[in-house]
């Protein structure tokens, strides 16, 4: 059981602290949708699909899933093919925490807690891990 503050999840609804002791499994989805919400809205930013609602169904939806050519999706597959591959050149420390900061989003300080170090050693060990990584690839070009 997970405590949460419903203010948090639904700032409309609540406006003062409301805590209440949930299932994991529940506070997990909860999470999830936060973190894909807040994707959403990320991607909407990026793609600068701000429009008017009236000017038309759903352009938001389409500014932001634009449907690639087969062409670049083999292209994307044949570069992330080229950064996995370069990623398992590194050192392991340095594949583990690269790995953990860029592709599942763990926070630098995060990395640094579960390994029970010091979020400027796992920075410039990522720092240093991307350097290399640059290397490698400008090689492979």
């Amino acid at each position: 059981m997970k405590e949460i503050n419903l203010r948090e999840f639904y700032p409309e609804i609540y406006h003062n602290d409301y805590f209440i002791n949930l299932p994991d499994e529940i506070v997990d989805v909860l999470e999830e949708y936060r973190r894909k919400e807040v994707a959403y809205h990320r991607r909407t930013y990026r793609h600068k699909a701000q429009y008017s609602l009236d000017f038309g169904n759903n352009i938001e939806r389409e500014a932001v899933l634009v449907t690639p050519t087969l062409q670049e999706i083999v292209e994307r597959h044949m570069e992330e093919e080229r950064v996995y591959e370069a990623i398992s050149t590194l050192p392991e420390k340095q594949r583990q925490r690269v790995y953990a900061h860029f592709i599942l989003g763990i926070s630098m300080a995060d990395i640094a807690r579960m390994e029970g170090t010091s979020v400027s050693t796992v920075h410039e060990s990522i720092h240093r891990g991307l350097r290399r990584l640059k290397k490698i690839l400008d090689e492979k070009l």
